[in-house]
Order: structure tokens, then sequence, then C-alpha cells
């Protein structure tokens, strides 16, 4: 790659980062273009060069936040394990991800505002999601088929409690630690509260004493 392609590079990489940076924090309304350019360290007619302007910026630091989540998602490989080490494995990842990509939780919060009115534009990801809950019901299917898992299990409803226990004390934690004056952010809780998650669905899916003893 010559040193002007390396450059561009660089450059969109810096804008994308400042823009989620300026996203998460102000949402649509309230980012500016002038300090998403000062954050990235370039002039503002850049941002208008690579990106078309506010909202071609804004779908793009969506589309990346949705693409690294689910790209992650499918080398979890979790036709590879068993079934209760595999829901264990979606639990774990889930969480981590969630923990340790605040710029997701914060895209995710901005879009809901916005009634996901931009999420629906990136066509390209609406397949993405589907293909995971797919291996969730082969998973769910393989427990079953080995008396592991009880029967009539919804794989939907099954992930939306997952990411929903891994989310909620992230997207509210400032409000829930002073309501319950407890630091949410605090590294042995956080990983306690991993393992109460994961204790939690696989409970709802079997006997969680044989697998936690």
């Amino acid at each position: 790659m010559d040193t002007s392609k390396r450059d561009a590079v660089a450059t969109k990489e810096r804008i994308l980062k400042a823009g989620l940076a300026e996203f998460g924090l102000k949402g649509t309304g309230g980012a500016r273009m002038d300090k998403i350019a000062l954050r990235a360290k370039c002039n503002i007619r850049m941002l208008y060069h690579y990106f078309n302007g506010k909202e071609g910026l804004y779908l793009a630091c969506l589309e990346r936040v949705y693409n690294d989540i689910r790209a992650k998602e499918k080398g979890l490989n979790l036709d590879g394990f068993e079934p209760v080490e595999a829901i264990k494995r979606l639990v774990k990842f889930t969480f981590d991800h969630m923990l340790n990509n605040p710029d997701f939780v914060r895209m995710v919060a901005v879009e809901n505002t916005e009634s996901g009115k931009y999420l629906k534009k990136l066509t390209i990801l609406h397949g993405d999601a589907n293909s995971l809950i797919d291996r969730v019901s082969d998973v769910l299917k393989r427990g079953l088929a080995k008396g592991l898992f009880r029967k009539d299990v919804d794989s939907v409803q099954l992930y939306f409690s997952i990411l929903s226990l891994s989310y909620i004390h992230l997207s509210n934690k400032y409000s829930l630690s002073v309501t319950y004056n407890q630091d949410l952010g605090d590294k042995e809780w956080l990983a306690a509260r991993r393992t109460h998650v994961s204790e939690m669905i696989l409970s709802y899916l079997c006997d969680v004493r044989t697998h936690f003893a």
C-alpha cells in the first residue's frame, strides 16, 4: 500500500473513532462536525470527502459497531461445542463484548432514541443477526436431544434474555450505582455478575447444579 493510501486509511479510521466518541456522548442531534474534525485531527472538509456529511458518518459508525459484534459472533463456533458449553460460551462472549466495547453500548442507546431509523438503512446488516439465532436454535435442539435442556425454549427469547442481562448494568451504570450504593464498574462485582448471568440462563434451560458443582 502506497503512502497516500495508508494516509487515507489512517485518516478515515481517526474520523470513525472520533465520530463514535462524539455520537456516543451527544447523539445525532448534539454531535458537531467541527468537534469530530478536532478529535480526528483533520479539517472538516475531510469528513465530507470520506463520509458525505454527518448522516453518512453516523451510518458508518453504526455499521462499524454492528459489523464488529456480528463478525465475532460468527467466530464463536457454537456448533463445535457440547450444548451446555456452547451456551456458557455465548453468555461469556455477550457479557464481555458489552463490557469491553462501550462504543457499541452507547451507539445502540443513541439509535434507540432515533427509533432505529438509521439502522433500518443499513440493509446489509439485516440478515446477519438471524444467523446467530439459527445457531442458538441448533444448540437448543442438540441439548434437547441429549436430555439436557427443557423443551419449547424460544431461541429469540433466550438470546434477548442473555443480551438484557449482559447490558442493563452498563446502560444504566451510573443511575444504578447511585441508587443502590454499588460500584457497577468494580471488577470483582462484574466477575460475580457474569457468573450470575450464566447460572441464571442455564438454570432456566436445565438443572444448574449439574454444571456448576
